[in-house]
């Protein structure tokens, strides 16, 4: 946080010692573009990552969760005009090595955002989700688990 703050002050201090006589965008620009330049230069001082590392890894999460909504969406419009016979309702467990109350609400919260899976209970004790999917069949489960472990992987790589 202190380097996004530090990197718009840089960019407003650019614009101020322009000398120009308004505010012009293209001047702001270059001077957070020089701002991230000083701030690379000065980062390890910070004791954090540079900062657009993390903002890459938020992209990237938004990218792999958006696909995976659509791709589930779409599975779940499947299931209900063409397989609603086929269909085998279920239970199943899932372990994540996420120990931040924050981070398990915040998977838990994708798993029940996406289409066809609900947590219906956390095992505190050994972090352990219980998780209703409309189907459980072998190929289906793997690739619940899957995506569960890809959502944990991701929680793992913002919040580190």
């Amino acid at each position: 946080m202190r380097q996004i703050v530090l990197n718009i002050l840089i960019a407003f201090l650019w614009v101020l010692f322009q000398d120009e006589h308004s505010f012009v965008f293209s001047t702001f620009v270059a001077g957070y573009v020089i701002g991230l330049i000083v701030i690379y230069i000065l980062h390890r001082f910070f004791n954090q990552e540079f900062y657009p590392k993390k903002i890459w890894v938020v992209i990237k999460f938004l990218a792999v969760y958006l696909y995976q909504l659509i791709t589930s969406s779409l599975s779940i419009i499947n299931y209900i005009l063409f397989k609603t016979k086929d269909m085998n309702p279920g239970l199943l467990t899932y372990e994540t090595s996420l120990k931040n109350d924050w981070s398990i609400t915040f998977l838990t919260i994708l798993i029940i955002i996406t289409p066809g899976s609900t947590v219906i209970r956390i095992s505190k004790a050994t972090n352990k989700f219980f998780i209703h999917s409309i189907d459980v069949s072998e190929k289906e489960k793997e690739s619940l688990l899957k995506n569960i472990k890809q959502y944990e992987n991701l929680i793992l790589e913002v919040t580190q």
